[in-house]
């Protein structure tokens, strides 16, 4: 993409923004946008018209709104925030607001919505376009600036109104801002095509690395790789009289869990808050299993759990990672709502265990009803049946499964760092663009 700089620019009076094209104009939000105005269209309308209702996760990262949620005013309750077709909606609260929380409002039922109260509204003036001011919100300009606004104390710090009032706004003229917006609008939609596409072929993969674990840990291993092994390529099948396990080799034993495996919860899992945490500094990880960084929430100077190199495994028990499954090494401890499952033989070969227990715990987990929080206790825990193939299959099981895995797992990573890159040029574009840095007037050449 080949796009040339302004004729002629000028200071714009902030530091933050620099130069401008010297046509430009720069004022700030007050003077161009409402903040939080009320919705006039709301008036128009009875208590058992339908509005559209937009819950904080409905709010797309970079734009979009999930319109899924329909209720009547009359079963809204007071305090929600209201805008309408037009109006750009902006997160306020932390990490949402630093996410790109954003959209333009369009086609909400009857116009209007109703809203989660962490979201700021701006409602354009008519010297500023609503979709120019859409892609500003989303800029690094705006974001940034933002970000050094918040007030309030950890998870609870918020961008002001005043910041989107004070906010030092890029003004072209008003044909211009549509010129841009224009360009924009052509622009980020190849980009999202082609971040769709990256985005299916990493849910294609994670479905083959899924049907492959499953297949693998109920089936044993495929003829060429048994075979390679020293294990028969085709052994005699059976029936193993579990839904989600299907047909085995006949020579697996099919066993209750407990007889093999015992379960523990952190006994001091009282102490091992975030705040306790985050005093102390220490040598051994803290496993919550509600954090991205693959479980991990703090370190301390102590420990509940000593898993050699043989290793635990480990599930959280409550939530939205409740029933996954993780093969932890050396010395941990837990936070709250987490177990370790403990091999109590030296028949059994955790690391093959941990690609077993996958599809049980998926299964099992899509049995919960939708509508509740999902539980994992050691009862249950205990009455589940497993595979238990030889001491040496369970080996050679987990090593083709490593190999395997980690070959689907590097494709994954490197389409995700081309999303990343993608997704960092389309901001840069955007913030250029609505900054006055490149020039879109003449189109792309």
């Amino acid at each position: 993409m080949n796009l040339s700089a302004y004729p002629e620019y000028r200071y714009s009076g902030t530091e933050r923004l620099g130069d401008v094209p010297k046509h430009w104009e720069v004022k700030r939000g007050r003077f161009v946008m409402k903040v939080n105005p009320s919705a006039p269209r709301l008036r128009a309308l009875k208590p058992n018209d339908e509005v559209s209702f937009v819950p904080m996760d409905a709010v797309g990262e970079y734009g979009g709104i999930r319109l899924d949620q329909i209720k009547q005013i009359d079963e809204i309750g007071s305090g929600y925030t209201e805008f309408q077709d037009g109006d750009v909606v902006v997160a306020k609260i932390t990490p949402c607001f630093e996410n790109g929380k954003g959209s333009l409002a369009q086609g909400l039922r009857n116009g209007v919505a109703y809203g989660t109260t962490e979201l700021h509204v701006l409602r354009t003036l008519p010297n500023l376009d609503c979709r120019y001011l859409f892609y500003l919100t989303i800029s690094t300009l705006y974001r940034e600036a933002g970000e050094a606004e918040m007030y309030g104390a950890g998870g609870q710090k918020r961008v002001p109104p005043e910041f989107n009032k004070d906010f030092r706004t890029p003004l072209p003229l008003l044909d211009e801002q549509r010129t841009i917006a224009d360009f924009l609008d052509a622009q980020t939609a190849k980009f999202d095509a082609l971040l769709a596409k990256k985005r299916e072929l990493i849910g294609a993969l994670k479905e083959k690395r899924t049907a492959l674990i499953t297949r693998t840990v109920t089936c044993g291993l495929p003829p060429d790789v048994a075979s390679a092994a020293g294990l028969d390529p085709h052994p005699v099948i059976k029936q193993s009289e579990i839904k989600w396990l299907g047909v085995v080799p006949d020579h697996w034993k099919v066993q209750k869990l407990s007889l093999h495996f015992i379960a523990k919860k952190g006994s001091n899992a009282a102490l091992l808050t975030k705040e306790y945490c985050s005093t102390i500094e220490g040598n051994y990880p803290v496993y919550s299993g509600q954090t991205e960084n693959d479980g991990v929430m703090s370190s301390i100077n102590e420990y509940e759990f000593d898993a050699g190199s043989d290793g635990y495994l480990f599930s959280t028990t409550v939530g939205a990672k409740a029933m996954s499954v993780m093969h932890l090494k050396g010395k941990f401890s837990l936070s709250q709502n987490c177990m370790v499952i403990i091999p109590i033989n030296k028949s059994i070969v955790p690391r093959f265990y941990y690609y077993h227990l996958q599809p049980l715990f998926t299964f099992e987990r899509g049995l919960i009803p939708e509508h509740m929080q999902a539980s994992f206790r050691m009862e249950d825990l205990y009455q589940y049946r497993i595979a238990i193939p030889s001491y040496s299959e369970q080996i050679e099981i987990a090593d083709f499964l490593d190999r395997e895995t980690a070959k689907i797992d590097c494709m994954v990573n490197k389409i995700e760092e081309a999303i990343e890159r993608l997704q960092e040029y389309r901001s840069a574009l955007i913030t250029a663009a609505v900054t006055g840095k490149v020039d879109v007037r003449g189109g792309v050449t």
